[in-house]
């Protein structure tokens, strides 16, 4: 393996396997509070804040997540090495867990404005990114995926692409666990056509009804939403993972290969 390059080490083994690797110069990670939300904030090896050129932004949810257990960081790092991604800042949001985290990411009103109103605007002040929605990419797993989709439905002037790694899509408005559900994706389907790009990845196993089968499944919802989006012209890029779970091992060992899928797609 000692010839194999570091993105593919990465989705071979999952980000745990860095210390296999030769090092790549890290980023910076700093740790705040916003909004009563812890957040950490990923600045790239050699961050320069008088650069003329703004980095581009991500924004994750389910922060302490993407920062402990799937190491997004250091996944940012590999790419940058490899030159598989430009220069990030990236911005992880803590949403809790139980009912305090849905109330962030089930189709939220609230969240999104949170979001448009509050933390992208002291992001901008703060650090040298862009303001372009081409150039920013929302992503999340699970609810945080769902959420993903619904900011950038909701603010398409900000969030131009959207990463969602086994979306829960079937969900219903404002965290609700009662019909409609995929509400979202009937949302798409009635609203003009945004320029917002789709990167989606949802596991082969993931084919058991939500709420015990009295709901879609995460599979099923994925696929509908999929459909929708291409039948109103967006970009999707869409793939069902083999033996693929509902778990952080499959979403680690997936994500570096997402960003630069996403990174690849063309423009809208």
């Amino acid at each position: 393996m000692a010839g194999r390059s570091l993105l593919a080490g990465l989705v071979l083994l999952g980000a745990l396997a860095l210390s296999a690797w030769p090092t790549v110069p890290a980023g910076k990670l700093e740790e705040g509070s916003l909004g009563g939300r812890r957040i950490w904030v990923y600045t790239p090896p050699g961050y320069d804040a008088a650069a003329k050129t703004p980095y581009d932004l991500l924004i994750a949810f389910d922060g302490r997540e993407y920062v402990e257990d799937i190491a997004l960081p250091a996944i940012l790092d590999a790419l940058l090495a490899e030159k598989k991604a430009p220069a990030f800042v990236a911005v992880l949001i803590d949403n809790g867990t139980g009912a305090p985290r849905l109330a962030d990411l089930g189709n939220r009103e609230s969240f999104a404005a949170f979001l448009s109103g509050q933390l992208i605007p002291y992001v901008r002040e703060r650090w040298t990114v862009t303001r372009d929605p081409r150039h920013t990419i929302v992503a999340g797993s699970s609810a945080g995926g769902l959420a993903a989709a619904f900011v950038a439905y909701r603010h398409p002037e900000v969030f131009g692409n959207v990463l969602s790694q086994s979306g829960a899509f079937w969900r219903g408005p404002e965290a609700s666990n009662e019909p409609p559900f995929e509400w979202l994706t009937g949302q798409y389907a009635a609203s003009p056509r945004k320029d917002t790009r789709f990167v989606l990845e949802v596991g082969s196993r993931e084919s058991a009804g939500a709420l015990g089968g009295s709901a879609p499944s995460i599979l099923e919802a994925n696929r509908r939403l999929r459909d929708t989006l291409l039948r109103k012209g967006y970009d999707v890029a869409y793939t069902e993972v083999p033996d693929g779970t509902h778990s952080t091992e499959t979403w680690r060992a997936r994500l570096p290969a997402m960003i630069a899928r996403m990174l690849s797609a063309p423009s809208p």
